[in-house]
């Protein structure tokens, strides 16, 4: 199975190691990540909100490219870039006027026919793949007690139309791959507020407020690490956590970081190591928990294997009483009448 795979600017530059846990899981999935040749920008942040018709076209020369190298569908793992890409195409889509500048400005046929999708809907897709694999991975072991926040932020839910998320204000998709790899999603009150977004260089002050929120709202659910499907949310609440409180940070991990995890892959192929906020004593902790639950599953492998034991020994005795028993009737029931009445007679 393949795919069409749009890294975007970030995953190419300071999310590297967001592109490198997706690229990591692929194939442990079954599914081939097919990089759109040539690909650029898609127009966020900025370009959409000074030009609308140059950001749907930045866009759309992407779609029109992944159309071109025969792709049905394009993965985004960016939720910005997902957002620009799946609003180019509704934009089209709805205004035939659009639709028909399309070619002349790309200067490429186009005909607005691959469909793009985010990392949770892609995961989703393939979520009893996730379960198979990681129930049969060296990392299942490590999942069973950690319990994580999962945060959408704005991008992955909104605008309903263009997101096409189960619920703007309650979604499920993230805690469904989260339950999937093994791990206990918390409920929190955070999932989907805002973390400030592009105002992290104009109003940074904001974004250190609000991104302390989510964290300590996170931290009261009893989670030990927040989970995210956005650079820039990664950024904001990473960062910025580090620089108001070092040494004391949360844990802020992709969700094909946690994916890789779950499936025993190491932990350098996911760059887990590239964070701010330190995830060594998260990985520290994680194969702790394994090590116990592996010795508690031992333990309770030979109480039973030592049950089992018993009961076959026991088993074996009643047969063994119960041969005995009937051979002893069997050589009685053999015995001649004038040997039975010498019996009896001995007897009495």
């Amino acid at each position: 199975m393949s795919i069409g795979y749009y890294p975007g600017c970030s995953l190419d530059g300071t999310a590297r190691e967001y592109d490198e846990s997706v690229r990591a899981i692929a194939p442990a999935l079954g599914i081939e990540l097919k990089e759109i040749d040539d690909w650029s920008c898609c127009g966020s942040s900025s370009a959409h909100s000074t030009n609308h018709l140059l950001g749907v076209a930045l866009s759309a020369r992407n779609l029109a490219l992944a159309e071109q190298q025969g792709h049905d569908a394009v993965l985004a793992p960016c939720s910005e870039c997902f957002s620009r890409l799946a609003e180019a195409q509704h934009e089209i889509a709805k205004d035939a006027g659009l639709a028909e500048m399309m070619p002349g400005i790309l200067e490429r046929p186009f005909t607005n026919s691959v469909e793009v999708t985010n990392v949770v809907q892609w995961l989703l897709d393939n979520i009893d793949a996730i379960r198979e694999r990681v129930s049969a991975s060296d990392g299942a072991a490590a999942m069973a007690e950690m319990k994580v926040a999962a945060y959408y932020g704005c991008l992955l839910v909104r605008p309903e139309e263009v997101a096409g998320a189960d619920d703007v204000e309650l979604p499920t998709t993230m805690e469904q791959v989260i339950s999937a790899c093994g791990a206990q999603p918390v409920k929190w009150n955070m999932a989907v507020e805002c973390c400030g977004g592009s105002l992290s260089l104009s109003r940074t002050s904001s974004v250190v407020r609000l991104g302390r929120r989510i964290v300590d709202d996170a931290r009261k659910a009893g989670a030990d690490a927040l989970i995210v499907a956005c650079p820039m949310c990664h950024s904001n609440l990473d960062f910025r956590q580090v620089a108001q409180d070092p040494g004391v940070g949360m844990p802020v991990i992709y969700i094909t970081q946690l994916i890789g995890l779950a499936l025993g892959i190491e932990p350098e192929k996911l760059g887990l190591e590239r964070h701010f906020v330190d995830t060594r004593p998260l990985l520290t902790t994680l194969a702790e928990r394994a090590k116990h639950t592996a010795e508690k599953a031992a333990e309770e492998t030979a109480i039973k294997a030592a049950a089992a034991a018993q009961k076959a020994a026991q088993q074996k005795a009643a047969e063994q009483t119960a041969a005995s028993q009937a051979t002893t009737q069997q050589e009685a029931a053999q015995q001649s009448p004038a040997e039975q009445q010498t019996g009896a007679g001995a007897v009495s």
